[in-house]
C-alpha cells in the first residue's frame, strides 16, 4: 500500500500553508485564483520550467531544488523592475517519489516563500513515469509604463552587471565533481551558486528610471546581451578583464585561461544585466550600496549589431559558443 498521499491530501497538507498570506488563492480550494492589482501598476508574469538532470541534478537537496524553482523566476522579475507577490506551481512528480522528498521539497518553498514576502497561490500536480519536471509561474508588480525592458538599450550607454559573473556554470562542473585543483572551499562556494541563484529582488525595482534596458543572464552573459542588442537594434563590446568573478571563478581562470569562455558563455548565473547613460553612474553606486549589491561596469552600447568582446590589449576574444540554447541540449 502505498504511503503517498493522494493529489487533494498533498495539496491541504503541504502547499495549501504557502497560500495563507494571499486571500485571492482561496485557500487552494479552488481551481484558480484571484489577482488585485492596484491601480497605477501593471502585472508582471513569468514563467520557468525545470526538468530533472538538465536544470539541477537529479540527487541535489530537494529544499534547494524548490529555493532554486522560486528564485529563477524571481530573477525574471527583477530584471522588469517589479516587485514579486505571488506564484504557481505546476509538480510532474515521478511515481516512485518519497513522502520525505516531497516534505524536504515543500520546506524548501516555505523557506523562500517567506524570505521573500510571496505567496503559492494555485497549480497543479500529476504523477509521471518520466523525469521530476517543474514549473513555476511568477507574478509581481512594476509601476505602469515602467518596466525595465530589453528594448531601450542607446548607442552609448554603459553596460552593468551585478554581482559576479561565471559562478553558476563552473558551479555545475563543481557540483558534478570536477575541477579538483581547487580547494574544497572554492569547489563548495562555486556549487552553492548553482544550486542556489541570488535574484536581485531588492536592486530590480530600485534600477527603474535609472536603467534603459535590462534582463537576467540565464543562458550566458555573451548570448544573453546578444539578445538584449538585437531586441534594441544596437551593438555592444565587452571588456573581459572588466567582467567582475568571485575569488573562486579567479582560481579557475588563473589555472585555466580557457575557463574564461566557461565564464563568459556559460550561465545559472541569474544577475542583472542592464544598461544605463553615463551620467547615471553616481545614482548606480549609490543604488549599490543601499541595496548592499555590487555592481560593475564592462562595456558600453555601440552602433551595429552584434556582441564584441576585447582582451585588455583591445584585441577580439574569439569563443567557441555565446551561450546554451535549450532545443539542442547543448550549448550554442
Amino acid at each position: 500500500m502505498s504511503t503517498q498521499p493522494d493529489e487533494f491530501a498533498l495539496i491541504a497538507e503541504l502547499f495549501a500553508p504557502l497560500a495563507a498570506s494571499y486571500p485571492g488563492a482561496l485557500g487552494l480550494t479552488d481551481d484558480a485564483a484571484l489577482l488585485e492589482v492596484p491601480d497605477g501598476q501593471q502585472l508582471v508574469v513569468t514563467v520557468d520550467a525545470m526538468v530533472a538532470g538538465v536544470h539541477f541534478l537529479p540527487d541535489d537537496p530537494p529544499d534547494l531544488v524548490a529555493r532554486k524553482l522560486i528564485r529563477v523566476n524571481l530573477s525574471d522579475l527583477a530584471a522588469k523592475g517589479a516587485v514579486p507577490f505571488a506564484v504557481l506551481l505546476a509538480a510532474s512528480f515521478p511515481t516512485d517519489v518519497s513522502m520525505a522528498w516531497l516534505t524536504t521539497f515543500a520546506a524548501g518553498l516555505k523557506q523562500d516563500v517567506e524570505s521573500y514576502a510571496i505567496a503559492l497561490i494555485g497549480g497543479d500536480t500529476v504523477s509521471t513515469p518520466g523525469p521530476l519536471t517543474l514549473s513555476l509561474t511568477a507574478f509581481g508588480r512594476v509601476e505602469a509604463g515602467r518596466a525595465l525592458l530589453r528594448r531601450h538599450a542607446q548607442v552609448g550607454d554603459r553596460l552593468w552587471v551585478s554581482g559576479t559573473i561565471g559562478d553558476g556554470a563552473l558551479g555545475l562542473l563543481a557540483a558534478q565533481g570536477g575541477l579538483l585543483d581547487l580547494s574544497a572551499e572554492h569547489r563548495d562556494a562555486l556549487a552553492d551558486r548553482y544550486r542556489l541563484p541570488r535574484p536581485r529582488s531588492l536592486l530590480g525595482p530600485r534600477l527603474v528610471g535609472v536603467a534603459r534596458a535590462a534582463m537576467d543572464v540565464s543562458d550566458g552573459l555573451v548570448q544573453d546581451l546578444g539578445h538584449l542588442c538585437r531586441a534594441s537594434g544596437v551593438g555592444a563590446v565587452v571588456e573581459a578583464d572588466k567582467v567582475p568573478l568571485s575569488a573562486a571563478a579567479r582560481a579557475v581562470v588563473a589555472a585555466d585561461q580557457s575557463r574564461l569562455a566557461t565564464v563568459l558563455t556559460g550561465g545559472d548565473d541569474y544577475e542583472l544585466l542592464f544598461t544605463a547613460p553615463r551620467e547615471g553612474t553616481d545614482l548606480l553606486l549609490t543604488l549599490a550600496r543601499e541595496t548592499d549589491t555590487s555592481l560593475t561596469e564592462i562595456g558600453c552600447i555601440t552602433a551595429g549589431t552584434g556582441v564584441t568582446v576585447l582582451d585588455r590589449d583591445g584585441q577580439a576574444v574569439l569563443l567557441p559558443r555565446q551561450g546554451w540554447r535549450h532545443f539542442r541540449g547543448e550549448p550554442a
